[in-house]
């Protein structure tokens, strides 16, 4: 028994020398493991803090107890930059961009947006600077359009990405005006500055009065507008220049601006159309080469607007041949159609979705106390996001902004006379 007992206590003494080492071993690792965690927080805790006072731009820093909550800050070698710091994707249009050459050659022009993904287009009617008629006697003195168009209808103008209307007239000295032609309009190459002055981006140029004063005026009239840095559509050196499209990228959006005439409706018009080596504008009476035209913009660009020239003169009604060409424009591939030549307003419609105002009348023409107004279309990658028909008044030779009862009143009569769509008391279109 005695020998077994010595065992035990031999067997005791082996194992209690083992564990005595083990235990302060493993004490000794826990020691130096609190201590690494409490160097680590003194180390990286200054460090925290100076960079919470530099994004709180050297405020007060967060109280301590939120700092818990704070999301833990990415390393040295993360790979996603802070958000201010990202560069914006590049335009699907950058390769264009990059190419001052390709700008030039395919009639490319570039605007920055006023809102990011978005594109604000503005349309008005027929304008006129002839100063042997009445329309320019506010402004002929001292050049001020202000006094013709009023600020609040200039601000608005300003406003957009892109602002178009119709330039019914030739910016010339030189030519004589078109036998037998009841009014022919021809106005100084310097009242080209009215148009930068309310802030109109492009012109259409494909109407019956801008080959008034014949081929030498229609080329000062492109010369000057080519000066004074405004893109023209609808007429040319050349029927290829009449008819191509003028493009604007504004920001990730290229958007196609397409015109041409239906007047004079004749074999042998007084405005002559352009041919392969002679001036003259673009006509459309026989559509084929505008649905060709159309279809290369909308091949070319995510937004196709059409502004034509078209419809009877001084009557609401529409004729057979704006019915006939609207459904072949929206075929061809038009996003947008916009119609001038009446001198008045015209139906607001719609065909498949794509809307259309046949006639947008007179902006600032005559001294005729008209209804008139502008079209102010918002559009991003998907379509159209509003259309806005905003009601003004040419009165004493002067275009005002409509308010209250007289808004009203022009937004009651086109419901009275639009089929398909619906106009709210802002004038927002919708079908």
């Amino acid at each position: 028994m005695a020998k077994k007992k010595s065992r035990k206590k031999k067997k005791r003494i082996r194992m209690r020398s083992f564990f005595l080492p083990f235990m302060i071993t493993l004490t000794m690792v826990a020691a130096i493991g609190v201590f690494a965690l409490a160097a680590h927080h003194w180390i990286t805790e200054p460090v925290r803090e100076q960079s919470t006072n530099v994004v709180n731009g050297g405020q007060e820093e967060p109280d301590t107890t939120q700092m818990a909550q704070m999301p833990q800050e990415p390393s040295e070698s993360a790979e996603t930059a802070p958000v201010s710091e990202q560069e914006e994707p590049p335009s699907k249009y950058q390769s264009e961009l990059d190419d001052p050459a390709y700008l030039a050659e395919n009639n490319i022009y570039v605007r920055e947006p006023a809102v990011a993904g978005q594109a604000t287009l503005t349309f008005a009617g027929d304008v006129l600077f002839d100063d042997h008629y009445a329309i320019t006697g506010l402004v002929r003195a001292d050049g001020d359009i202000s006094k013709g168009v009023s600020p609040e209808v200039i601000e608005r103008m300003q406003a957009a990405d892109v602002m178009m209307l119709n330039n019914e007239f030739a910016y010339s000295n030189r030519g004589t005006p078109l036998e037998e032609k009841q009014f022919t309009f021809r106005a100084r190459p310097e009242t080209v500055a009215y148009l930068t002055d309310m802030g109109v981006d492009i012109v259409s140029l494909a109407n019956n009065h801008a080959y008034d004063y014949g081929p030498d005026a229609l080329t000062d009239t492109l010369d000057t507008l080519r000066e004074a840095e405004i893109p023209y559509v609808g007429a040319g050196r050349n029927i290829d220049e009449a008819r191509k499209p003028v493009y604007y990228i504004v920001g990730d959006l290229k958007i196609a601006f397409v015109s041409a005439t239906q007047i004079e409706r004749l074999d042998t018009p007084d405005t002559k159309e352009a041919t392969a080596d002679s001036p003259g504008v673009f006509r459309c009476w026989n559509g084929d080469k505008l649905m060709e035209t159309v279809r290369e913009a909308d091949r070319n660009s995510d937004f196709v607007v059409v502004y034509v020239h078209w419809g009877t003169e001084n009557v609401a009604e529409l004729d057979w041949a704006q019915l006939k060409q609207a459904p072949e424009l929206v075929g061809a591939g038009a996003d947008l159609i916009i119609g001038d030549h009446p001198h008045c307003l015209q139906p607001l419609g719609a065909i498949r979705g794509v809307p259309i105002i046949y006639s947008m009348g007179n902006f600032w023409f005559n001294s005729k106390t008209l209804d008139t107004g502008m079209v102010e279309v918002v559009i991003d990658a998907s379509g159209i996001v509003s259309y806005q028909f905003v009601p003004c008044l040419q009165s004493g030779c002067r275009t005002t902004l409509l308010e209250g009862a007289e808004k009203e009143r022009v937004l009651a009569y086109l419901r009275s006379i639009s089929e398909g769509v619906q106009i709210d008391a802002e004038g927002f279109v919708s079908w």
